[in-house]
C-alpha cells in the first residue's frame, strides 16, 4: 500500500512521460526572457523573503525576477520592477514567491520558465464545459479543480487519495469536477465510465467513484454490478442507464472535450482553467497552487489539516497514455460560471 508521497511520485512519472506539457517560455506575447548567461544583480523585493535561499539560489532567483515580465499584460515591466514600484498587478508578489519555490527545488531554467508561464499567463486559461458533470464543493468556491480520469488507470488510482486529502484540507473553498476520459488501452474503462454516469443519475456518483477506484483491478461488468448493488442502486434502472445511448453520449462528450484540450494521458488536472503539471511533490504543488488561487481571490487559505485521504490502491501505478488527439486545442478563455453541483458528495 502506497504512502501519499509514493503515490505522488508515481503519478509524476506518469505525467512527465505523457507528452502533456504544452507550456512554453514566458517569451510569448512580448515577454521574451533574456539568455541564461546574462548577469543579474542581487535583488531584494518588498514583501518577498529570500533569506532561506543559498547564494546560488538567490542569484538564480534574482535573474528570473529581473528578466521575466510581470504577469499582468498592462504592466510591461520586469517582475522585480513591478514589485518595487508597487505596480497595479496583484500577482507580482505571489509570482516572485512562486519563483522562490521553483529555484529551491532545483529546477532547470526551462522548467522554471514553463511553470511560470503555465501558472501566470492569461493565454493558458482553458474553457472547460462543466454542464451536468458530477461535482462536490460549493458552486461559488474560489478554486475549481477539474480532473479528467480513467477508472482503470493506475496513476488515477494513485492520485485519488491525494485529491481526497486536498479536498478536505480546503473544504468549502474548492469545488471538484470529474470528467470521464476512458482510454482505449484499458479493457473495462469505457464500461466503468458508463457505470459511473449511470450511478450519477441516481445521485450516487461519488459512491460509485469510490468503489470503482477501490476495485480498479477488477472492473469486469459482473463485478461492477455487484459494486452497484453494494452502494444501494436500483439495479434495473442502473443497467438500463448504463447500456443506454444517452449515457454513452455523455462519456463521449467528456472524452471529446479532453481531446480538444489535447490531453494524451490520465489523470489530467486543471485548476481554474489552467493545466496543472504534476511533479514528485504532487500534494505540495497542489496545496501551493490552490492556496495562491484563494489568496488572489481575496480569501485566506486554511492551515494544513490532518489527513483524510483514503488508502491508495495496491500495486505500482503506471502511466496511462492515449494516442495523440487529432482535435485542435480549445480556445483560451476564462472558465465559465460554475453550474449547480450534480451528484452526491461522499
Amino acid at each position: 500500500m502506497f504512502s501519499l508521497r509514493a503515490a505522488a511520485a508515481f503519478l509524476a512519472l506518469a505525467f512527465s512521460g505523457s507528452g502533456l506539457s504544452t507550456c512554453r517560455s514566458p517569451g510569448e506575447n512580448g515577454s521574451e526572457a533574456a539568455p541564461t548567461h546574462s548577469e543579474a544583480k542581487d535583488v531584494t523585493l518588498k514583501g518577498v523573503d529570500t533569506s532561506e535561499l543559498t547564494g546560488r539560489e538567490k542569484a538564480d532567483w534574482s535573474r528570473y525576477v529581473s528578466e521575466l515580465l510581470a504577469p499582468c499584460a498592462d504592466q510591461p515591466v520586469s517582475l522585480a520592477q513591478c514589485v518595487n514600484e508597487s505596480r497595479g498587478c496583484r500577482q507580482c508578489v505571489p509570482a516572485a514567491k512562486f519563483l522562490i519555490t521553483q529555484v529551491r527545488r532545483g529546477r532547470a531554467r526551462a522548467q522554471v520558465e514553463a511553470a511560470y508561464r503555465a501558472r501566470f499567463s492569461a493565454d493558458q486559461i482553458k474553457n472547460i464545459d462543466l454542464a451536468d458533470s458530477p461535482s462536490k464543493g460549493p458552486a461559488g468556491a474560489p478554486v475549481l479543480v477539474v480532473e479528467f480520469a480513467d477508472f482503470e488507470c493506475p496513476a488515477c488510482g494513485a492520485a485519488r487519495p491525494v485529491l481526497d486529502e486536498i479536498y478536505h484540507q480546503y473544504e468549502g473553498q474548492v469545488r471538484f469536477v470529474f470528467k470521464e476520459f476512458p482510454l482505449s488501452i484499458h479493457q473495462y474503462a469505457e464500461k466503468a465510465a458508463r457505470a459511473a454516469v449511470a450511478a450519477q443519475k441516481q445521485n450516487k456518483f461519488w459512491e460509485m467513484h469510490a468503489v470503482l477506484f477501490d476495485n480498479q483491478q477488477h472492473l469486469e461488468p459482473s463485478n461492477v454490478e455487484q459494486l452497484a448493488k453494494s452502494i444501494g442502486l436500483d439495479m434495473a434502472r442502473f443497467t438500463q442507464d448504463r447500456d443506454s445511448e444517452a449515457v454513452a453520449d455523455i462519456v463521449s462528450r467528456d472524452r471529446k472535450q479532453g481531446e480538444k484540450l489535447e490531453l494524451a494521458s490520465t489523470p489530467s488536472i486543471f485548476i481554474n482553467g489552467r493545466h496543472f503539471e504534476a511533479s514528485s511533490d504532487l500534494k505540495d504543488d497542489l496545496s501551493e497552487w490552490i492556496s495562491l488561487e484563494i489568496e488572489l481571490n481575496g480569501g485566506t487559505p486554511p492551515k494544513p489539516a490532518a489527513s483524510h485521504a483514503a488508502p491508495a490502491a495496491s500495486g505500482a501505478p503506471s502511466a496511462s497514455v492515449a494516442a495523440p488527439a487529432s482535435a485542435p486545442p480549445a480556445a483560451s478563455a476564462k472558465v465559465p460560471a460554475a453550474p449547480k453541483p450534480k451528484g452526491s458528495a461522499p
